[in-house]
């Protein structure tokens, strides 16, 4: 079997740089410089991407091993049809690390041709950290590195407006652009960089806020020997990814005529208002993964796909989004509808093993932000409790004592929610502990037992949970 790099695949016409990307991550190699790669060679974009590695201070041997190349594997459900489709991505020239060559990272910024900045380094990752006070050695922050290679951009061209760049953050944080820009600005503050550099990032810059959904697992370890058998090359940056993809932007109108994602059909919309997009991920994606999670698990499934392969817990899941979740939603059918019929066929997706378990993490804080408001809200509309919504809520609590049917409950969440639980659950009858939990305003931001008829729900659905074992 052949090792993945260029000498050991049909030569191409160089390219020029047009893309800076932070982060060498799964996510970005399977949704962005997948996008670039098809733009290539469909739609004449004519780029390459550079990575910079943000956390690491090892240089990236292994993609720089392939020469920035590696396989993509779509695989999923959409539509009624299982896709398997296998991609040589080519875009891509190697990564750098600004920690082992901070000259070689600031060199980028020279490249005529660069054009975009694109991010993912993690939620966490626009922060400002005010120990980086020397521009001179290698930033700790993300924002920092950046901040660095604008002012090098900015220095060589002497200020030449159509020099600056489109920045593209990947980070799932609200108003992401905004929140780099924000930062990028302080850095520039922070090293007392001439007043006439701030000007050239708030006029030739463009920080857009984006949201991006695609569910990306990285390496397939079981079975990518077989997979490198088939494509024939030994390719240790293998990447899988589900079908589904969907990329809004908050960015110029002229932005599709350098970035023409959407010639070729790609999910890439250009919107004004990021916010209906946002809702509809949180409430029906989000909202459904965490309200399937405790009916799910105590019902004694494992997996994702479990839930939605069983007649009984299917039906709650359909029944939750179309039935209640979205009647919720001030949202037009048109935006939600093919959302929730994508949705339930990534639920579906035979090659991702989805672990509740792990969607578990932290659930009273995630219940609250996506599955709460479509309670309160269907409660509001109808004029009536949600059934399903409220079995799930009265589930979560059965699913917070730690153990059902004799089995333990590997739960995952902070240390003082645990405490509480395990301790209501020892002292209080099912009929008290309700109570206690939905006075929580800590937890929900309101006390729950005004809202007509929760409680009482909340505790015979809990009673039937607990009969059943």
């Amino acid at each position: 079997m052949k090792p993945l790099h260029r000498k050991n695949i049909p030569p191409s016409p160089p390219r020029p740089l047009k893309i800076v990307q932070f982060g060498t991550g799964n996510f970005l190699r399977g949704f962005a410089d997948w996008m670039v790669d098809l733009l290539n060679e469909k739609a004449g974009f004519n780029g390459d991407i550079q990575m910079v590695q943000v956390h690491s201070r090892k240089p990236a041997a292994g993609i720089n091993a392939q020469d920035g190349l590696y396989h993509l594997l779509t695989r999923g459900f959409q539509k009624g049809k299982t896709i398997e489709e296998d991609r040589l991505i080519q875009c891509v020239r190697g990564a750098v690390n600004p920690f082992v060559d901070y000259p070689a990272f600031l060199a980028l910024g020279n490249e005529p041709d660069l054009a975009f900045v694109f991010s993912n380094t993690t939620e966490a990752g626009i922060y400002f950290d005010e120990r980086d006070k020397d521009r001179t050695l290698t930033p700790e922050a993300f924002p920092g590195k950046l901040t660095a290679l604008l002012y090098q951009r900015y220095s060589h061209f002497e200020g030449d407006p159509d020099k600056g760049l489109v920045h593209l953050p990947c980070e799932l944080v609200e108003n992401n652009g905004d929140k780099l820009k924000e930062n990028v600005l302080r850095y520039a503050r922070l090293w007392e960089l001439p007043k006439a550099f701030e000007d050239w990032l708030e006029t030739h810059n463009h920080f857009c806020n984006t949201l991006v959904d695609r569910i990306v697992p990285g390496f397939p370890i079981e079975s990518a020997p077989q997979i490198q058998e088939t494509l024939g090359f030994r390719d240790e940056q293998l990447v899988v990814a589900e079908p589904f993809h969907f990329w809004a932007i908050e960015g110029p109108e002229w932005l599709p005529e350098v970035f023409p994602a959407e010639k070729l059909g790609l999910n890439v919309i250009l919107v004004k208002d990021l916010s209906p997009f946002r809702t509809r991920k949180v409430r029906i994606l989000n909202g459904a993964h965490t309200s399937m999670v405790p009916i799910g698990y105590l019902h004694g499934k494992r997996l994702v796909k479990e839930v939605l392969d069983d007649p009984e817990t299917a039906r709650f899941v359909e029944s939750t989004i179309f039935d209640e979740i979205i009647p919720s939603m001030n949202l037009s059918q048109e935006l939600v509808e093919p959302f929730a019929h994508d949705v339930l066929d990534r639920f579906k997706n035979p090659f991702v093993k989805h672990k509740l378990i792990d969607i578990s993490l932290n659930s009273i804080a995630k219940w609250k932000v996506r599955v709460l408001p479509s309670l309160l809200e269907f409660s509001i509309r109808e004029g009536k409790l949600p059934p399903q919504l409220c079995k799930s809520f009265a589930a979560l609590l059965v699913f917070y004592r730690g153990h059902y049917k004799g089995e333990p409950i590997p739960l995952r969440d902070t240390d003082e929610t645990l405490h509480y639980f395990d301790q209501l659950w020892k002292i209080k009858k099912p009929e008290e502990l309700v109570r206690d939990v939905l006075s929580r305003i800590d937890f929900w931001d309101q006390d729950l037992n005004l809202v007509q008829g929760l409680s009482k729900l909340l505790i015979e659905e809990v009673n039937a949970l607990l009969a059943a074992e």
